[in-house]
């Protein structure tokens, strides 16, 4: 590994429009490097976060609304900030946003540990998604700066495999010091990564901006679609509990809607929009991000859920469920950098088309599995088709792209892909969180009427059922009716859990049809 130290690109400011100019191999590896931890603080995040879920739940004791909004609160405004974080690198500095946004996410994970309660928790969770908005789109667009076109696929399939396996050791780490510590260090575990990633940009990361230094920064648009986002967020995380005629839930959707609909009209009338509509005419990057939107929903959505069915149901230790991601992120990391090559080998439609149809089968398998099977029979099967279909798509998705746009929208492309990526997990976990409540209820319901366990046991149950497979069993009754009731709230939460994880499959078909209808051009061929 070469040593730390000033890179000839550190004398100047590379410009979008003369990628890798004056930049040695040793300047670009050691941007890629921080790109690579850059992106892996927010996968990391993720993935650790989803496995510690359980253990805040039960410490914090919060119900399943809490739990979505711990990881909302982080999505919300990690994707209506990201098309700003885009445009701020490409204006002010790419490395010095980039940085300003690691500091902020670092500071903001640290304060996460120290949140005693839910609500302080999801408070510092927002801040770290505002920092991760200025993190993330710089991870690529520092890529896309310092390489040339022709070693660029390579660099962002070596940055996916990379970021892959640090998101593989993430949750597998969280879970031993969740099993055997606690909860806080799923986030400390933050700090040192993002205070390497600091010195590593402050020595080596040649600064990089876009051809545009001028405009201002759309602030009304940033204002609008977070208050669009966050309307529809909350009135489909609490209308379970609420109802949907409750005054909140249905004026939070009005106000939602309208928020967006008044972006779209703004967006097309700003002199510097932080969503440049002009961008979506191009055919490849329209098609790419419906991609974008569809499986991601699916990826993210139905992924909030399974450490909490291994963990809660399945009776998996944190540690167990973080090691159950691995076959999926291993399968990635070894298949990401040729995965990377196959835009230039066979052109994006075949590879875009191709990996969402496996992914869909992967979803389908999670389906399968019932309460208490082998995992490696159960799990297994579906973590692996699931890795495969991804790995042929992410960074061909990612070439696409990033390809589809001149290198002086490379923040702005970077920041709209991600926005969208994030924007779909972020619904999704919000509406599957519907889906699964109603199966959950109607199965619990009919779970317990089929036991005849005793009233109080079917009523302190039924109380708590707004924590779904986190209910409490009650202390005083016959360990045969408090084990039949877990069970019972065991198989209604398999039963939603089914209905997910089969609307996934149908998001990831969609597609991969999306694919094949609206991707175009060949190696080496523009797309019209």
């Amino acid at each position: 590994m070469p040593q730390l130290g000033r890179s000839p690109c550190d004398e100047g400011v590379i410009l979008s429009g003369t990628p890798a100019a004056g930049c040695s191999e040793r300047s670009q590896r050691w941007t890629l490097v921080a790109a690579i931890l850059g992106s892996s603080l927010a996968f990391i995040d993720g993935t650790v976060v989803n496995v510690a879920l359980p253990a805040i739940q039960h410490q914090l004791n919060a119900n399943t609304s809490d739990a979505q909004w711990v990881m909302e609160s982080y999505a919300l405004f990690l994707a209506s900030l990201l098309l700003v974080g885009g445009v701020l690198g490409d204006r002010f500095g790419r490395k010095r946003v980039f940085m300003i946004g690691t500091a902020l996410f670092t500071l903001a994970s640290i304060a996460c540990a120290l949140s005693t309660a839910v609500g302080p928790l999801i408070a510092s969770r927002a801040v770290q998604g505002i920092g991760a908005a200025l993190l993330v789109p710089g991870s690529l667009a520092l890529i896309s700066a310092t390489y040339s076109p022709a070693k660029r696929g390579a660099a962002i399939g070596t940055w996916s495999a990379f970021s892959g396996i640090t998101a593989a050791i993430g949750p597998v780490i969280g879970g031993f010091l969740v099993d055997h510590y606690s909860w806080t260090w799923a986030f400390l575990v933050n700090a040192p990564v993002g205070a390497l990633l600091l010195a590593i940009c402050a020595a080596t990361v040649p600064e990089s901006k876009g051809d545009t230094q001028t405009g201002t920064i759309d602030v009304s648009g940033a204002a609008l679609v977070t208050i669009g986002l966050a309307g529809l967020v909350f009135a489909f995380i609490e209308a379970p509990s609420r109802g949907w005629m409750a005054t909140p839930i249905w004026t939070s959707i009005v106000i939602g809607g309208f928020a967006l609909l008044l972006f779209v009209y703004v967006e097309t009338r700003t002199a510097s929009p932080m969503l440049p509509l002009k961008l979506f005419r191009e055919r490849n990057f329209s098609g790419a991000n419906l991609l974008t939107l569809l499986l991601y929903a699916a990826l993210g959505g139905s992924l909030f859920f399974v450490p909490l069915n291994l963990i809660q149901v399945q009776g998996y230790a944190a540690t167990e469920a973080g090691a159950a991601l691995l076959p999926f992120i291993a399968i990635m990391f070894v298949m990401s950098r040729w995965a990377g090559s196959l835009v230039d080998r066979f052109g994006s439609k075949l590879p875009l088309t191709v990996g969402p149809l496996i992914a869909s089968l992967g979803f389908a398998l999670f389906a399968l599995p019932t309460m208490q099977g082998s995992y490696w029979t159960s799990f297994f099967p579906a973590m692996c088709v699931l890795g495969l279909g991804m790995s042929i798509t992410v960074a061909p998705l990612t070439t696409t792209v990033m390809n589809a746009v001149g290198k002086e929208l490379a923040g702005t492309a970077s920041g709209i892909n991600n926005a969208v990526s994030r924007t779909a997990g972020l619904l999704a976990i919000a509406l599957f969180g519907i889906v699964l409540t109603l199966a959950f209820n109607a199965t619990l319901d009919n779970e317990l009427a089929r036991l005849g366990a005793p009233s109080g046991l079917v009523a302190a149950v039924v109380a708590q059922r707004q924590k779904l497979a986190g209910i409490v069993m009650p202390d005083g009754y016959p360990s045969e009716a408090i084990a039949a009731s877990r069970r019972a709230v065991g198989m209604a939460f398999v039963s939603g859990f089914r209905w997910v994880m089969l609307i996934s499959a149908a998001l990831a078909l969609l597609s991969s049809a999306s694919a094949a209808v609206m991707i175009q051009g060949k190696p080496g061929e523009p797309s019209r």
